[in-house]
């Protein structure tokens, strides 16, 4: 016993030492802020995976009858590009500033669940490497990142005799990553809806919330109610592909419809999974740079809740085009429609709020502005695809894919650049470039527009969309030349962000706790902010409680006193 015991005291100094060291405390934290990290740079990592991805899409449609891809190559490369932007990029960015900040913003020390968060983590870490890994046993998914059943059901080179199929491990690596990436969502989502209603400061209501956090709430629920729709979709294809089950497959009175349903019943929740955040981002970017408050902050904080009622009852119109009834397709016109309205909403709020303030034109203002501006058209042409005899034109044609890379890209990614730039000072304590910072959304603003805003005539001039290659003779060379043109001035921007990143580590200034004279709590702390985030736990009594602390004289409570 005694020498069992004397083993077990070494081992255990050998995991704290190894814990203690510089290595051994990012491979082993619970520390929501070193987590936060952890996913953001995570994120970054599969972005620029994800954009090479994209580049090599480009590069194939720069020029008629391109061959730089194959086919079987370029439904590869396709496939993994839009699973790995949505899915290993905008999602865990998003969850890396959500558990970063929002612990900090509502004065708590950590998350509810500091070792759950931890396993999230490593769950979408392992779930992301593995669906990558499928280039390396030549069996990437093909079959789009939608994964559309029964044709995932089947690969290049499977045979169906009767009620059996061999098939390649093509889909298999998307379900199973899939699944993975949704147990490490639940697990971090679960743990934002606990921490943000039981662990805020004292005096900090639901409705003081800042509203980064209040948008990190509704998409943690978003989650945990559209989840379980792709995980069952995702199950009963598996078993369909592996053991002689046809719940996709008509001619065993299975319904191929059925999983479009299933996947649209949660990929239409996942665009505003993707969106909210990036919401919350602006609201907390555009009042401090407009030295404002937010205006309308109840109007903006409510509509997000709106968002995520109505996201769940407009799926189908991804489906206008496969024979629905027509008081199916009355219905989800009618609410894609009205949908419109509550996020109209946040955008003229936003606006109100720039308007007679004093604007300070940094780095996070310009790509604030620049989300407005792009999800703004974003939006506007979703609104045309919600009327039914125009998108029966227009379905699966290239104006859909100018629509979706203006909402994410243009939304997502410009709020993801503007909180970077915002929070990097507070994460890393040093000041990134605000010269390359300015090169870089210039250069991104340019390559949006060059890229996508040519898809619309694409698809308008009839180019479908998940095609390898087109002939000559059909008028899109041009507008294809010019996407690609775009797409690698994004990338010169992309490069200018990396460099700004390691450059401002090494030989940035350094940042002062407050750099920006911000309004919430998170600044009012260390750059970057201790283990216990605060040495004692603030009171809460306006919405902008860091604010009142700097300039109590102007302090939001005691003017709502009067």
């Amino acid at each position: 016993m005694a020498t069992r015991t004397i083993g077990d005291s070494a081992t255990l100094i050998r995991r704290k030492r190894f814990s203690e060291t510089y290595i051994g405390e990012w491979l082993t934290t619970t520390d929501h802020k070193l987590l936060g990290i952890m996913y953001v740079i995570t994120g970054i990592f599969f972005f620029l995976v994800g954009g090479m991805e994209a580049l090599l899409i480009r590069t194939q449609l720069a020029l008629p009858d391109g061959k730089v891809l194959s086919p079987q190559t370029y439904n590869e490369v396709f496939t993994m590009h839009g699973t790995t932007m949505i899915f290993l990029f905008v999602i865990p960015v998003m969850s890396g500033f959500g558990n970063y900040v929002v612990p900090l913003m509502i004065g708590a020390r950590d998350m509810a669940f500091p070792r759950m968060n931890a396993f999230g983590y490593w769950v979408l870490l392992f779930g992301g490497i593995f669906m990558q890994s499928s280039f390396l046993f030549a069996s990437a998914p093909n079959g789009g990142w939608f994964m559309y059943a029964p044709l995932s059901e089947t690969n290049v080179g499977c045979t169906i005799h009767a009620y059996t199929c061999t098939p390649g491990m093509n889909a298999d690596f998307w379900i199973l990553g899939v699944l993975m990436l949704g147990i490490s969502s639940i697990a971090g989502s679960v743990n934002f809806v606990v921490t943000i209603f039981k662990l805020r400061a004292p005096g900090m209501s639901i409705n003081r919330m800042p509203l980064f956090t209040w948008m990190t709430l509704v998409t943690s629920f978003l989650l945990l109610f559209a989840l379980p729709s792709i995980t069952a979709a995702s199950v009963m294809l598996l078993l369909d592909r592996h053991l002689g089950t046809h719940f996709y497959q008509y001619a065993f009175n299975g319904d191929p419809l059925l999983w479009q349903h299933l996947f649209w019943s949660f990929g239409h929740p996942e665009v505003y999974i993707l969106i909210l955040p990036a919401f919350g981002i602006v609201s907390e970017v555009l009042p401090v740079f407009s030295r404002k408050p937010i205006f309308g902050y109840t109007f903006v904080a409510w509509s997000g809740v709106a968002i995520g009622f109505l996201s769940f009852t407009v799926w189908a119109h991804h489906m206008f085009a496969v024979g629905l009834p027509p008081i199916a397709q009355a219905f989800f016109a009618t609410s894609t429609t009205l949908i419109a309205i509550p996020t109209a909403v946040k955008i003229f709020n936003w606006l109100a709020t720039i308007y007679g303030g004093k604007l300070n034109f940094k780095v996070p203002m310009l790509f604030a502005l620049g989300f407005v501006a792009m999800f703004l058209i974003g939006g506007l042409n979703g609104v045309a695809l919600a009327v039914v005899p125009v998108d029966y034109q227009i379905t699966d044609t290239y104006f859909v894919v100018a629509h979706i890379h203006y909402v994410l890209f243009g939304g997502s990614v410009f709020a993801i650049m503007a909180g970077v730039y915002y929070w990097f000072p507070k994460m890393a304590g040093k000041m990134l470039s605000e010269r390359l910072g300015q090169i870089q959304f210039w250069l991104f603003l340019i390559g949006i527009n060059l890229t996508f805003f040519p898809m619309h005539l694409l698809g308008l001039l009839g180019m479908p969309r998940r095609i390898y290659t087109y002939p000559a003779n059909l008028g899109w060379n041009d507008l294809n030349l010019m996407a690609t043109v775009g797409v690698f001035v994004i990338a010169i921007g992309v490069l200018v962000f990396i460099w700004n990143v390691f450059y401002s580590l090494k030989n940035g200034e350094k940042a002062p706790e407050d750099p920006w004279d911000a309004f919430t709590l998170e600044w009012d702390t260390a750059s970057p902010p201790k283990k216990y985030n605060f040495l004692t736990i603030p009171v809460v009594r306006s919405r902008r409680p860091f604010y009142d602390k700097k300039y109590p004289e102007n302090a939001d409570w005691k003017a709502a006193a009067h």
